[in-house]
């Protein structure tokens, strides 16, 4: 038979040591320890966790693709919120499998670290390493049916929380192959069960275009929320670089498409230059799975990326002598995406957020060394306006560098001063402390006079600050308004930035609740997502949530956050009989507030409301930064005209 997962967990700290024994040690058998534990398995049991649920067995119907067995899937989210997964591969066995000696679809839901994906030849490429995904979301779910279209017939299984409810059942004739998954998550598990379509959707389109040629439908029944999606993208990633680029201006028409195959391994990468952005936007991707951590197929790309560029450089004479040209500098204004698929993929952790086999490296720098240096040679056009744009990205880069030795001489000079403005805390150790980034010397004030010194520090800026959307590297460095922030915060700026060396572990952008406000935050916060990344997808950073209204009745006040609050509370504070005079003053600032209004209402971990920015759409997050704080007017104004219903907390 074959070994059964096994955790051992202590219980509870409250034992006597010396009365330890095995009685104290408890075992969890087969998937009682994804239930035990979902979050190892799934990553948390809040809505990514939930739509985790989907995308295990939508990767294991794109298993069936690479494979090259299927190239429909079906989505269906249903009325009452349970969802289907319909694939037209070739239907998971339901022969014995010999380990077990039981069928293998009843393994495949039921034994953790079991599947075709472990060198038994049922697949040579796969996304998944652990074998534990269709098991997971078969414990993970209130109840499971599965069935299988295969050898003519329908086969049927089900499941409850894991176990099973319905033995291997044919019920009905076929003439198709495939597997269709039907499941409801856990209540007793989950935050929440309600699958958001646009979620999905954005997910599925990613595989839609890493896999050229697979049709992903998606449909959503519920009431007033209908929607169907098919997508199909037979250019596969060069239609994913025209899509993400498609609110900038390119530098080049066509976008550039490499591949090569080696062995049991391919490697595929598209990629194309803007001429109106700053930034660096890479995309990589193993056997379908997004490492945003990067790993060996980034660094391979990375080298030989700046090698090519150098070494045409040289030879076209456009670099002279000793000048070279860096890897950031190769990459400004750059969208790519990189796909590699291979056999025994080795991924750091169940997150598989970057790769680590180093064979990729050696393989994909040889091919952007080969077939790009072609290219360039076949199209010196194209060769030269990348090269300019690099050289001159060169040349910002060294009056940053310039400004920032500036920077350091002048710290170690005043003996590493922090910002003037800051109002540094008492505790030394960063997991324990919170900045509050202020809008307003006022506000400031207010801060500074009601925080609690030992975890909090204020800083304040005053007016708007530059938009790093519209500067190259040189015009950030130097810049009197983020200065402040990068010095405070300690952890350097874009490829030095290190997140270990933050002096605090929550950065807390405060600002007004109006269209100022409103501002502000997306001016930090595109500088964070463009130069301190890591810092956001660290979970480092929040938005204070203040208050927008003051009710007073009486000596009795109350704070109210937003206008979907403001009915209940105000009939909450008249009174049974309705009649209590409540007094509304509508909040313009904060620093209208004295400081122990700020503390109560904003400040104070037991009483504050507030939202930690998270990074779930690495695509959509570039283009939104890119359509609102870019140099294109018209994708701005389109996407105003199509938001603006949404807009809240407008100034009155």
């Amino acid at each position: 038979m074959a070994e059964k997962e096994i955790i051992v967990e202590e219980i509870e700290f409250d034992i006597d040591i010396d009365e330890y024994d095995a009685s104290h040690i408890q075992v969890l058998e087969g998937l009682e320890a994804v239930r035990k534990r979902p979050g190892m398995y799934i990553g948390s049991t809040s809505a990514s966790g939930l739509h985790h649920l989907v995308y295990e067995i939508v990767d294991n119907a794109i298993d069936e693709t690479l494979a090259g067995f299927c190239d429909e899937v079906f989505i269906t989210i249903h009325k009452d919120n349970t969802i289907t997964i319909t694939d037209n591969g070739r239907g998971i066995p339901i022969d014995i499998q010999e380990q077990t000696g039981t069928s293998a679809l009843e393994v495949v839901f039921t034994v953790l670290h079991a599947g075709g994906k472990f060198g038994g030849g049922g697949y040579k490429v796969a996304g998944g390493l652990h074998g534990v995904g269709a098991s997971v979301v078969n414990a993970l779910s209130e109840w499971l049916v599965v069935r299988v279209y295969k050898n003519s017939v329908i086969y049927e299984m089900k499941f409850s929380r894991g176990d099973i409810t319905q033995e291997i059942t044919i019920v009905g004739k076929t003439d198709k192959t495939g597997t269709e998954v039907t499941f409801k998550p856990d209540t007793d598990i989950f935050d929440d069960v309600n699958f958001s379509y646009d979620t999905l959707k954005t997910r599925m389109r990613e595989q839609a275009f890493l896999n050229g040629g697979l049709r992903i439908t998606i449909k959503d029944e519920r009431e007033n929320q209908e929607a169907e999606s098919s997508m199909c993208y037979e250019g596969g990633i060069i239609e994913f670089v025209q899509y993400i680029n498609r609110t900038k201006t390119p530098l080049h028409d066509n976008v550039i498409h490499l591949s090569d195959e080696r062995n049991d391994s391919t490697a595929e990468i598209a990629l194309q230059y803007s001429s109106d952005v700053y930034n660096e936007f890479l995309l990589s991707f193993a056997n379908n799975i997004n490492t945003p951590d990067g790993g060996m197929h980034e660094t391979g790309f990375k080298a030989a990326l700046t090698r090519v560029l150098n070494d045409y450089g040289k030879k076209s004479n456009m670099l002279k002598g000793d000048d070279k040209l860096s890897g950031e500098d190769c990459r400004e204004g750059i969208t790519a995406v990189i796909s590699v698929r291979l056999m025994d993929a080795q991924f750091e952790g169940q997150t598989k957020s970057k790769l680590g086999n180093s064979e990729m490296r050696t393989f994909v720098d040889h091919l952007i060394s080969d077939k790009l240096s072609t290219y360039f040679e076949e199209n010196p056009s194209v060769a030269r306006a990348i090269l300019d744009k690099a050289i001159t990205a060169s040349r910002a880069r060294e009056a940053a560098r310039k400004a920032r030795d500036n920077i350091r001489k002048k710290n170690m000079l005043e003996g590493m001063s922090l910002p003037g403005k800051l109002a540094d805390c008492n505790e030394v150790d960063p997991t324990l402390t919170e900045i509050y980034i202020v809008e307003g010397d006022s506000a400031g004030g207010s801060a500074k006079g009601g925080r609690d010194s030992r975890f909090q520090a204020i800083l304040p800026l005053w007016g708007k600050m530059l938009n790093v959307e519209k500067a190259r590297v040189d015009k950030v460095y130097g810049n009197e308004k983020l200065t402040p922030v990068i010095t405070a915060l300690g952890a350097g700026i874009g490829e030095e930035f290190d997140a270990t060396k933050l002096r605090y572990h929550k950065v807390i952008i405060m600002a007004d609740a109006d269209v100022d406000g409103s501002h502000i935050r997306t001016l930090l916060l595109t500088f964070f997502f463009r130069f301190m990344r890591p810092l956001i997808e660290g979970g480092y950073v929040y938005a204070a949530q203040p208050p927008l209204f003051k009710l007073t009745r009486g000596k009795t006040i109350r704070w109210i956050l937003d206008e979907a609050e403001l009915d209940t509370a105000l009939e909450e504070m008249r009174g049974e009989d309705g009649k209590g005079r409540v007094d509304i003053t509508r909040n313009k600032g904060l620093g209208e507030m004295d400081a122990h209004e700020l503390w109560d209402t904003t400040m104070n971990p037991e009483t504050r409301t507030l939202k930690r920015i998270e990074l779930t759409d690495a695509v959509q997050a570039d283009e939104v930064f890119t359509v609102l704080m870019g140099e294109k007017v018209e994708p701005r104004k389109e996407y105003i005209e199509k938001y603006a219903k949404y807009a809240v907390n407008l100034d009155m």
